[in-house]
């Protein structure tokens, strides 16, 4: 029964703060294609479901930035400032960037070439 499914499916979403379909299909009493034949990716109930995933996505992401900001370990600060940072302030975050006097980008890569000596 569809009706049934996407009840118990909204029910695990809420009670487990669930994320992904398939975390879905892990606490509903059918097989994954069972769950797709129920709620093709179009159908309006499957729209609902993964609006609520995105919306327990959403709410963790803030949570956790949140925490980091008011953390002191230099781990997440560091996290959370290059989720946060502009291009420019990553580039200068960044340990491959090297500035020269004139502000160019220089090639942190190296490149090795072996030559074999010419016996002439």
């Amino acid at each position: 029964n569809t009706e049934e499914l996407f009840n118990k499916g909204i029910e695990a979403i809420e009670k487990h703060k669930l994320f992904f379909i398939e975390d879905i299909i892990a606490f509903l009493p059918c097989h994954k294609s069972t769950f797709y034949e129920h709620f093709p990716n179009e159908s309006d109930n499957y729209k609902t479901m993964f609006d609520m995933l995105e919306t327990n996505r959403t709410e963790l992401k803030v949570s956790m930035r949140s925490k980091w900001y008011k953390s002191n370990a230099p781990a997440l600060q560091m996290a959370l400032m290059k989720l946060i940072a502009t291009p420019e302030e990553l580039k200068k975050l960044s340990m491959q960037f090297i500035e020269s006097e004139n502000n160019t980008k220089l090639n942190s890569n190296i490149k090795v070439e072996i030559v074999e000596p010419n016996d002439d």
